[in-house]
């Protein structure tokens, strides 16, 4: 959802109503932090709420939060607020010590703590407010955040709160067992003609060729189920440095994921079987006219003389923005091919963990990465990846405010 215009924040009702949106779920014994560029709401960050421990020595933490919104150069203030129940309690668990930390290390890095709140399953009151005649105990109801002027308006305009991604189902759309069934015997008849062909370059830009159409199709069009399509897509994300590619050109265009392969010794001259491919009738009505030429502008304004690196593009690093429209695309793909389970339902999901850490959702790639590695234990990107979520690491993209995907739009509160 991009809504046309600005979003306007009145109350603390409506700046705690919107974090829901922001995320995409109602979080718990969680700590968000958002950033203020004067009136305007910048970034937001959801962290685990810290134990004992660190409460008892919160510094560091706070100095880590500071470190994520530092990456908001324009920040001049932020808003705190702690989703947890025992706000109100005084004692060991009592956050006042986190809280007194934060407003610090925030002071300290230029973005002073305008307002913070505690939010619990049934109330939330003002953090810092110990008037009983203004905060009476135990706070007001949480229905006031629910019924805000502003959360209103997002559900009008189209946005809605799903479960958290630990209570999420799974990342996987339920199917017909035949279609399923159907899929997984087209995938092995695809794969064992692919094997012979991985040294091949033809069987490389035809590999790519019809992934550019796939994520080239009409906004909209419906992703109807095809047997031996679907299990072509399978089967190419089973090798590889072809779902590296595809993740690369959706990210970075065609031409990064042609020079990327390049790069590597992948391509050897005695491989000269003819390529394979669904035949065009498989691959929906949209299909065609509108991918990029091979050797083409990649996107983001690097050329093919300063093509970025696979580990560039996996990091957000390059290009300066990515194709957020494709990798949206891609994801919706991801979503459809992982129904059928196995090692190419895993690749997947993973697909689908690594989009989300890019868009800066940790918690849902997080959820997708694990699923991957349920599916099929071991799988070395998931693993790699879920390390990277789990340190807390950063998507470059998602760093920066004009590269990072916009769930409603720049400027939108």
């Amino acid at each position: 959802m991009t809504p046309p215009e600005h979003l306007t924040i009145r109350s603390p009702e409506d700046v705690l109503g919107f974090i829901p949106h922001s995320l995409g779920y109602w979080p718990s014994a969680s700590l968000v932090a958002m950033t203020l560029q004067g009136k305007r709401l910048g970034a937001t960050l959801r962290l685990d709420l810290p134990g004992p421990d660190v409460l008892a020595q919160p510094a560091a933490f706070a100095r880590t939060v500071c470190s994520y919104l530092e990456a908001d150069r324009n920040a001049d203030g932020s808003l705190l607020a702690l989703f947890t129940n025992n706000g109100w309690l005084a004692g060991p668990d009592c956050y006042g010590s986190l809280l007194a930390g934060l407003q610090w290390a925030l002071d300290g890095a230029g973005m002073p703590v305008r307002d913070a709140w505690y939010v619990g399953t049934e109330y939330w009151r003002d953090a810092f407010c110990a008037d009983p005649a203004c905060c009476p105990f135990p706070g007001r109801p949480v229905q006031e955040i629910r019924d805000s002027t502003l959360n209103a308006e997002m559900v009008y305009r189209g946005s809605s709160v799903g479960p958290s991604p630990q209570d999420q189902p799974a990342a996987v759309l339920p199917g017909s067992s035949l279609h399923c069934a159907a899929v997984l015997e087209a995938e092995a008849a695809w794969l064992a003609q692919l094997d012979l062909r991985r040294g091949s370059r033809a069987q490389f830009d035809a590999v790519l060729g019809l992934w550019d159409a796939q994520l080239n199709r009409p906004p909209g069009e419906a992703w109807l189920p095809e047997v031996e399509r679907d299990g072509f897509l399978r089967a190419t994300l089973l090798v590889p440095r072809w779902r590296d590619a595809v993740l690369m050109m959706a990210a970075a265009g065609r031409a990064a994921a042609e020079a990327g392969a390049g790069q590597s010794p992948t391509f050897r001259e005695e491989c000269r079987l003819e390529p394979v491919a669904p035949p065009a009738g498989s691959l929906g009505a949209g299909i065609g006219g509108k991918a990029a030429p091979a050797g083409g502008p990649v996107h983001g304004g690097v050329t093919e003389a300063g093509v970025p690196r696979y580990g560039d593009v996996l990091m957000g690093i390059q290009p300066a923005v990515p194709d957020w429209e494709r990798l949206d695309a891609l994801d919706s793909i991801f979503l459809q091919l992982a129904a059928s389970g196995g090692r190419a339902g895993a690749a997947s999901l993973t697909g689908r963990g690594w989009i989300a850490w890019c868009r800066g959702r940790g918690s849902f790639s997080a959820a997708y990465l694990a699923q991957a590695l349920d599916v099929e234990p071991g799988y070395r990107l998931a693993e790699l990846l879920l390390e990277l979520v789990r340190r807390g690491t950063i998507c470059g993209w998602a760093a920066r405010k004009e590269a990072a995907w916009q769930k409603f739009g720049p400027d939108a509160a």
